[in-house]
């Protein structure tokens, strides 16, 4: 049986449209609206997912799917995967890292990346375009031989642009509170809390875009060819801490805040290397 979630449920709809019942009414010129791949939808209600011809809305229906609940396990954001006609979690799907921090590749394989605390490593380096990671963890006084990690921020550069997009240090989390921070070429990206607002640098980089899947702790950042990047900013609970054996969590940063992030590349080239390379 799922559980009930306060989360948002979006939808991933590659190679398909969709139309929402009962959703909030949306901008057909914003890009949550008009990209085919992430759009929110906010429960409860139905999602038609239709075949897609040409960028045209076939006439009958591929499937209906009722976002009501989020599949059990889902830790921030469940999707409606249409060409499965199911809700999946965020960090089940390929291209994907979580929590502390595991991957998901490519081809599907499951893999640990412990890495190290306070350290950068590369995730992606292609010809023009790589992905820094940067990790926050603790050690646990209980004879752990390791560092716990998690990811704090990304640093992603392309065209000779910077992108970073990070979570900020809190004591107490509290999901209504947006903890994200995005610079683009180191001045701060101006995003508006609430769902569905978006920012574009329209004549330094016009195929990139940014835009807010909920009114807090939620992006989608898009460079039109060459990746999508669906980033949730989450805590470290104590529940985690308890089966994972994290020990105590520190004062000054007590929630570990981290992301947990989906890509998606369009136009990797052969020689393409790092974590997720």
């Amino acid at each position: 049986m799922a559980s009930v979630r306060r989360f948002a449920v979006a939808l991933l709809a590659a190679s398909f449209l969709a139309a929402a019942a009962g959703a909030q009414p949306m901008d057909p010129k914003n890009p949550i609206s008009s990209d085919p791949n992430v759009i929110p939808v906010y429960p409860p209600t139905y999602v038609t997912c239709y075949n897609d011809t040409h960028g045209q809305q076939g006439l009958e229906p591929r499937c209906n799917v009722l976002a009501l609940q989020c599949p059990r396990g889902c830790r921030d954001t469940c999707y409606v995967h249409c060409p499965s006609c199911k809700l999946v979690c965020l960090c089940e799907l390929t291209g994907t890292e979580c929590y502390d921090p595991r991957f998901v590749g490519g081809d599907g394989n499951k893999f640990l990346f412990h890495g190290r605390r306070d350290a950068d490593f590369c995730l992606l380096s292609d010809a023009n375009l790589h992905i820094n990671a940067h990790f926050i963890g603790k050690r646990n006084n209980a004879g752990v031989a390791r560092d716990f990690t998690w990811v704090q921020a990304l640093g992603i550069r392309f065209g000779g642009h910077r992108l970073y997009l990070g979570v900020r240090r809190t004591a107490t989390w509290d999901d209504a509170v947006d903890r994200l921070a995005i610079t683009f070429d180191g001045a701060p990206v101006p995003l508006d809390a609430v769902a569905g607002a978006s920012w574009s640098p329209t004549s330094a980089a016009p195929a990139l875009s940014i835009f807010r899947t909920g009114p807090a702790n939620g992006v989608v950042v898009r460079l039109d060819g060459v990746f999508r990047i669906v980033a949730n900013a989450v805590p470290v609970t104590e529940e985690d801490s308890r089966v994972h054996g994290y020990g105590q969590l520190p004062e000054e940063d007590g929630s570990l805040a981290h992301l947990n992030v989906a890509f998606k590349f369009y136009a990797l080239s052969a020689d393409v290397h790092g974590v997720l390379g």
